[in-house]
C-alpha cells in the first residue's frame, strides 16, 4: 500500500471509531433517560391497597382480615354506586339543554353524601378491625387510614383548593 492509501485508511478508521464512540455514548445516555422516564411514569400498584397490605401481616391473621375488609367493602358498595350514579346524572343534566341548577346541585350533594357514607363505613370498619389485631399487624394495617390523607394532599398540591360547597 502506498503512503496515501494508508493515510486514507487511517482517516476512515478514525472517523469510523469516532462515529462508533458517539453512537455508543448516545445509546447509553438515551437508555438512561428512557429508564428514568419509565420509572417516573410507572406507578406502583396502589401502595396503600388493603390487599397489598395483607402481605405484610401474619399468615394466621390474613384470612380473617381479608374477609373483614371484603365484607366492609361489599357493605359500602351501594353507597359508592349511588354516588357514581348521581354524579353521572349530574354530568348528563349539566350537558343537556334543560340544565336546572337547583337539580344539578341536589344531585351533586347526594353524590357527595353517598360517597361520604361509604367512606365513613370503610373507616369505621377499619378502626374496628384495628382493635382486633395486635403489634406489627396493626402497624401494617394502619396504612389503610393514612392513604386518604395522601390523596387529599395530592389534590391540594395540584391546585385544586376550591372549597367544597355545603349541601343545599
Amino acid at each position: 500500500m502506498t503512503s496515501r492509501s494508508l493515510k486514507i485508511a487511517l482517516g476512515l478508521s478514525v472517523a469510523l471509531n469516532l462515529f462508533a464512540i458517539g453512537a455508543g455514548a448516545t445509546l447509553y445516555l438515551s437508555k438512561a433517560q428512557v429508564e428514568r422516564q419509565v420509572e417516573a411514569q410507572v406507578r406502583p400498584a396502589r401502595e396503600g391497597s388493603p390487599m397489598r397490605l395483607l402481605d405484610r401481616i401474619s399468615t394466621e391473621e390474613r384470612p380473617r382480615v381479608r374477609a373483614a375488609l371484603r365484607a366492609s367493602a361489599l357493605a359500602a358498595r351501594p353507597d359508592f354506586e349511588l354516588s357514581r350514579d348521581r354524579r353521572r346524572e349530574a354530568v348528563a343534566l349539566a350537558a343537556s339543554e334543560e340544565a336546572d341548577p337547583a337539580r344539578l346541585g341536589a344531585l351533586l350533594a347526594e353524590s357527595r353524601a353517598a360517597e361520604q357514607r361509604g367512606r365513613a363505613r370503610l373507616e369505621r370498619d377499619t378502626v374496628a378491625l384495628l382493635g382486633t389485631v395486635s403489634g406489627q399487624d396493626r402497624v401494617a394495617l394502619a396504612e389503610i387510614l393514612r392513604k386518604r390523607a395522601k390523596d387529599r394532599s395530592r389534590n391540594r398540591d395540584s391546585g385544586n383548593t376550591a372549597p367544597v360547597p355545603a349541601p343545599a
